[in-house]
């Protein structure tokens, strides 16, 4: 592949290494990260990554396409869009662990660091990174609708999967809210009972419920264990 040899390239025999040279550049894995919650078209994905500029995209999007990560939804219009191959959607858990480990980071300089830009749809991606199987309680179902970005978290059987799109009569719990408070709870800027009482996060459905999913998006201890957000009414029947 000619554009792939004029890159550069680390030249070292390492699994590790080879991944740097295909999604290390910069961007890259912003580009994979919007294909890993939906297909984008091409003007999305420059609507979602400002500063990118057209001709860097394009670039990125048609060495993606070469080294067979993604491929566009038409080969004779690029602006149909562009999705994930079944080789790209193996860099879903890569992603997922990456973005853990960011809000990791964010958890320990809350309020610290805000970043100017902040997308609805990155909150589906940044559940489906907070959730720990391990700590799936019981079978339920929890709905989320980030400024119309709606997608729920199915718990059963001990996992957990998170789904695009409402989970109907099935929700146990329906939250909502604006991105950034929602960015702010996962980085730690601001706490799950303040942010119910003070009204910025909407919760409908059994108060009993509300611990149990903050424990299993990591916002929480363990319920029973420690004082719980149920005991300050904020979840609402």
């Amino acid at each position: 592949m000619k554009e792939q040899r004029d890159r550069r390239t680390y030249g070292q025999q390492c699994g590790l290494a080879f991944a740097l040279d295909v999604v290390g550049e910069r961007w890259t894995l912003l580009i994979i990260r919007e294909l890993l919650v939906r297909p984008r078209r091409y003007r999305d994905l420059l609507d979602a990554l400002p500063g990118i500029g057209t001709n860097l995209l394009a670039d990125r999007l048609a060495f993606l396409t070469e080294v067979g990560i993604i491929h566009p939804l038409d080969a004779e219009r690029r602006t149909a869009g562009y999705a994930l191959t079944e080789l790209g959607e193996k860099l879903r858990e890569p992603v997922l662990v990456l973005a853990r480990f960011g809000l990791t980071l964010l958890a320990q300089q809350p309020g610290q660091v805000r970043a100017p830009v902040t997308r609805a749809s990155w909150a589906a991606l940044a559940i489906e990174s907070m959730v720990d199987p391990a700590r799936a309680l019981v079978d339920e179902v929890y709905e989320f609708d980030i400024e119309g970005e709606v997608f729920h978290v199915r718990v059963s059987d001990g996992e957990a999967r998170t789904i695009s799109g409402t989970a109907g009569l099935d929700a146990t719990l329906r939250i909502a809210t604006d991105a950034r408070t929602f960015f702010d709870l996962g980085s730690g800027a601001i706490e799950p009972v303040e942010a119910v009482v003070s009204g910025v996060v909407s919760v409908t459905g059994p108060a009993a419920a509300m611990p149990r999913c903050l424990y299993l998006l990591g916002l929480g201890g363990r319920p029973g264990v420690e004082r719980v957000l149920s005991t300050a009414g904020g979840a609402r029947r």
